[in-house]
């Protein structure tokens, strides 16, 4: 068994905003995420770093939801800023229940264990005084909660944590969930968010005894990133 991790799959089966259009590594990146997965055994788990599908609604989402199911492996999921069908767990659950998707859970205000280790995580936010008003304040003092209920859900395992946004990039520092991570002991963070060109700004290696990870589907050729064995 093994733990993974991709961001950013952006999936359109149900809608017309398919990725393909932008070229580069993204023509045929439907075939390209059912290869990259195709080495996943089906008792591995893959954490998917939000960004999911454009589904405006859970209804509309659900062939992409059909799709992730159908590839091999568990999946946790978490919130991107992009998707729009999240309402609630529980509705998405009872959805999921309904149309046979048996092989997704969601990370949220919650935490999944792997072995003796912890998968923890929420959605996250870029924060800035100077750029952002109080809205954006209030967004991130919410999801620094929900991080702080998954971490202290964990209890005293080993804990891995994983982002939709990235707690650190280029100059920006996200010290309200940079100081969870080290309060809590955590060691390996995963994120997602960053592409083209702002991925040179991405921050992929040690930052304050952290080992961070850019797991953006086009930026791992959409191949699930391998975070533990």
């Amino acid at each position: 068994m093994s733990l993974y991790a991709i961001g950013d799959l952006h999936l359109s089966l149900g809608t017309d905003k398919p990725m393909d259009v932008f070229g580069g590594s993204w023509e045929n990146y439907i075939e390209k995420i059912e290869s990259g997965f195709a080495n996943l055994k089906p008792e591995d788990i893959c954490v998917l770093c939000g960004d999911l599908t454009w589904g405006m609604t859970i209804e509309e989402a659900l062939p992409d939801f059909r799709f992730i199911n159908n590839l091999p492996g568990r999946k946790i999921v978490l919130k991107g800023n992009h998707d729009y069908w999240w309402t609630t767990a529980t509705k998405a659950y009872r959805i999921f229940r309904t149309n046979g998707i048996d092989k997704i859970d969601i990370l949220h205000n919650n935490c999944y264990f792997y072995g003796g280790v912890a998968i923890c995580g929420t959605r996250g936010w870029f924060y800035e005084e100077e750029t952002h008003g109080p809205h954006d304040k209030k967004i991130l003092s919410r999801e620094v909660i929900r991080l702080e209920t998954s971490l202290k859900a964990a209890g005293s395992a080993e804990k891995i944590c994983f982002f939709h946004y990235p707690p650190v990039y280029k100059d920006y520092r996200c010290d309200e969930i940079l100081d969870l991570l080290s309060h809590y002991g955590v060691k390996i963070c995963c994120y997602g968010h960053i592409h083209g060109s702002g991925r040179k700004y991405a921050l992929e290696g040690s930052y304050k005894g952290v080992e961070y990870y850019m797991v953006s589907a086009d930026h791992l050729n959409f191949t699930p990133f391998k975070v533990l064995d």
